[in-house]
Order: C-alpha cells, then sequence, then structure tokens
C-alpha cells in the first residue's frame, strides 16, 4: 500500500506537467510562427498600437491643458467696485472682514491713486488722465478665492460678495474657468468613448488575424481533431499569438505616448516661462504605461478566444 501511493501521486501529476509542457510550448510556437513572417506581424502591431496609442495621446493632451487650466486659475481673482462714496475707513473695515472668510485666500486693496497710476502707465491714457480735475476712481478690492474651490463655491462667494453694502459692481474673472472645465469634462467622457470603440477595433483586428491563420492551416487542425485532440489543445497556440500581438502593440503604443510627451517637453518649456516656470508638462503616470501592454495582451487573447472558438465550431 505504500508504494501505490507515489504511484497516484505521480499519475495525478502527469497530466498536470503535461498541461504545463503544452502551454510552454504552444507560447514558444506561437511566437516562433509570428517572426517567422515579420512584415505581417509587424503591420498588424503597428495598427493596433496605434488605435491603442491615440487615447493615451488624447488623454495626455487634455492632462497638460488640465494643468494650464490650473496655474491660469492660480491668478483668479474677483475684483470688487466699491461706490465712490465709501471711504477709506469703510473700505478697510470691509476688507477686515473679507480677510476673516474661510473661502477667501488673499484680499487686497486698491485705492484710487493706485488706479489712477495703473491707467497712466498704459498706452494712450496718459494725455487724458491729465485733463481731468479729479480722481473718478473708486476704492477696488481684489479677492483671491481659496484654492481647492470648485465653480459652486466660488459662485456662492461672488453672490456674497455682490450683496455686500456699499458694493457697486463685481467682476468674476472665473467665468472662463467653468467653461474650461465642461470642455474638459466632455474631452474626457470622448477619451473614454474612443478607448472603448478603438479597443474593439483591436479586437476585431486580433481576430481576423487569427481567423485567417486558422483557414489557412485546416486540414492540420481537422487531422489533429480526427486522432482525438480537444478543441482547448487546438486552439491554444492561437490564443497566445493573441496575447503576443496585444502585448507588443501595448508596448510600442507605450513607447509612441513617451514620444509624444518628448515632442510636448519643449514648446511646454517655452511657454512655462511665461507663466514664471509654474507649468510643467504632464506625463502619463508609470503605472498607465505598464498597464497599457497587459491590457492589450487581455484584448488579444480574448478577440483570438472568440474567434478560435468560433472558427473550431465550424470545422467540427
Amino acid at each position: 500500500m505504500a508504494e501505490a501511493a507515489p504511484r497516484v501521486e505521480r499519475s495525478r501529476a502527469r497530466p498536470v506537467a503535461s498541461w504545463r509542457e503544452h502551454h510552454g510550448w504552444s507560447a514558444a510556437a506561437s511566437l516562433r510562427r509570428l517572426m517567422s513572417r515579420p512584415v505581417g506581424t509587424l503591420l498588424t502591431v503597428a495598427v493596433m498600437a496605434l488605435a491603442l496609442a491615440l487615447p493615451l495621446t488624447f488623454y495626455l493632451l487634455l492632462g497638460n491643458v488640465q494643468k494650464l487650466g490650473d496655474v491660469l486659475g492660480q491668478n483668479q481673482t474677483v475684483s470688487m467696485f466699491l461706490q465712490p462714496s465709501q471711504s477709506g475707513t469703510a473700505v478697510d473695515l470691509l476688507a477686515t472682514k473679507l480677510r476673516e472668510r474661510a473661502d477667501i485666500a488673499t484680499v487686497s486693496v486698491k485705492t484710487p491713486q493706485q488706479g489712477m497710476d495703473e491707467l497712466a502707465k498704459m498706452q494712450g491714457f496718459s494725455g487724458a488722465l491729465h485733463m481731468l480735475d479729479n480722481n473718478p476712481l473708486p476704492y477696488a478690492i481684489e479677492v483671491l478665492p481659496k484654492p481647492g474651490l470648485n465653480a459652486d463655491d466660488v459662485a456662492r462667494l461672488v453672490t456674497d460678495l455682490r450683496g455686500m453694502q456699499g458694493v457697486d459692481l463685481v467682476q468674476d474673472s472665473g467665468t472662463w474657468r467653468q467653461r474650461l472645465d465642461a470642455l474638459l469634462g466632455v474631452g474626457n467622457r470622448a477619451v473614454l468613448v474612443l478607448a472603448v470603440l478603438l479597443a474593439l477595433a483591436v479586437l476585431l483586428v486580433v481576430g481576423n488575424t487569427v481567423r485567417v491563420d486558422i483557414a489557412s492551416r485546416s486540414e492540420e487542425i481537422g487531422v489533429l481533431m480526427l486522432v482525438g485532440a480537444s478543441r482547448a489543445f487546438v486552439r491554444r497556440p492561437y490564443l497566445y499569438a493573441g496575447i503576443w500581438y496585444g502585448l507588443f502593440s501595448g508596448a510600442l503604443a507605450a513607447g509612441v505616448a513617451m514620444l509624444v510627451e518628448i515632442a510636448l517637453a519643449e514648446p511646454v518649456t517655452r511657454l512655462s516661462h511665461v507663466y514664471d516656470g509654474k507649468l510643467q508638462v504632464g506625463a502619463l503616470p508609470v503605472w498607465v504605461l505598464g498597464a497599457v501592454p497587459l491590457v492589450a495582451a487581455l484584448l488579444g487573447w480574448l478577440g483570438a478566444r472568440l474567434v478560435s472558438a468560433w472558427q473550431l465550431r465550424k470545422a467540427s
């Protein structure tokens, strides 16, 4: 009885070892078959890589537009123009009250004389200002909202400022940012839709390639099935072929995205100088670049799995 146990264990281990050995052989054989036709393989991989690189590129561009909006938003201020009857003491009290609000980062007061000096520096205004008998400009208060406030919070802040006593006019320079955020939301949804459509394109490309390969080897497949080979045994090399297609195309797509990042670096650097170095080119996260080949390999496997199962069902 003691000798029988090892025999049973060996008999159970033999199918597992055979299954593992056939997986290794299928992976190597499918890779050798792809390398035996380099031109066709390269064209297929290139088409799939470009399809995968498109949503990555759009995602990268949207991320950089978002960064540009964040940099511009740092200078986003709400300007309050007070009524001409307001005295300097009343303006200082109002500024102190505004500084106590939790949704305001900084408050700066601009006197009528400071406003006049700024106008005098502008081309075409200096001559006209000398003709004025008195200074018609009111006190102005520039309010910078707290960083991180969303559009609704800023809108509530502007409404509160307009309702304060002594305020004549409130100008909100953040309308453009709300429009930009809305456009970015549309862009993100468009990238998602594009990614889904191009993922389907990858499935179709792999599926058609595997279909042609199976059709060209129909006699060989028929002989294998006649001698008792299972469908899983026959389709395994084609599944690995789909995985190789996806893996190679995903790696190439990640490389294309990195080239786009390099191409954007120089113009973004020049643009950054305009904004005092605050703008930096936004690169794709490392986990995204690493996940692209894996996701593409999964898509390749799925495309090969669907088509090979359908083709083998027809052949049997």
